[in-house]
């Protein structure tokens, strides 16, 4: 990342003499800077990428173009790093629509918001919001992607966490249990992301009493 944060800075310096501050290849780099700095856990700077990409992507393309609803999701997810849960989910919702409008509702970039939104309102505990953002995010990747496509399968995993932290641990075991038959087929029995499902199911089955199966 170090690497890449100096590349993008190098290519920043250049295009803001060639180009300008506020071409649209500047502010491209912009927002990759922003990624990398979002990457390194350096969400203050992060942030401050991401703003001006936001305010030259409008003037450039204007405010519901996909490049600047882009930058308003990445915005979004530098906002719920730091914990800003209102701003978060002001620029999802805006993204959201934007890309409801632009993509469609079923549209694999639309759904990654939604998918976001599901995961603010599970971090803020309103877990009925999150359900309803998960079931959605869910359908549409079936259709998208297939029902074990590993992103899919990511959806199937926090419907399973929404399940059980609500106590509906019948479903929630039954999320698990797709989400990790799934897994052990794509990335195989030992990767982090199933053993994490692993993790899950033994404590939803530990909640449930089954002390045999949570041991297993």
């Amino acid at each position: 990342m170090a690497e890449a944060e100096a590349m993008y800075r190098r290519a920043l310096e250049g295009k803001e003499k060639a180009w300008g501050p506020e071409h649209t290849s500047t502010l491209d780099t912009v927002n990759d800077l922003g990624n990398v700095y979002a990457d390194q856990g350096k969400m203050a700077e992060a942030e401050a990428m991401y703003r001006r990409a936001l305010e030259g992507k409008e003037k450039a393309w204007g405010p519901e173009h996909t490049s600047t609803l882009d930058t308003v999701n990445d915005l979004g997810n530098v906002y719920a790093d730091q914990g800003k849960m209102a701003e978060a989910e002001a620029m999802y919702r805006r993204a959201l629509e934007g890309k409801e409008k632009a993509w469609g509702l079923e549209h694999t970039s639309t759904l990654d918001t939604v998918d976001n939104l599901g995961n603010l309102y599970a971090d803020q505990d309103k877990m009925a919001e999150a359900e309803a953002m998960y079931r959605r995010a869910l359908e549409g990747k079936e259709k998208a992607w297939g029902p074990e496509h590993t992103s899919t399968l990511d959806t199937v995993n926090n419907l399973g966490n929404v399940y059980a932290d609500q106590g509906k641990m019948a479903e929630a075991e039954a999320m698990y249990r797709r989400a990790l038959e799934g897994k052990e087929k794509a990335w195989g029995p030992k990767h982090t992301s199933t053993l994490d499902t692993v993790n899950n199911l033994g404590n939803v089955y530990a909640d449930q009493g089954k002390m045999a199966e949570a041991e297993a």
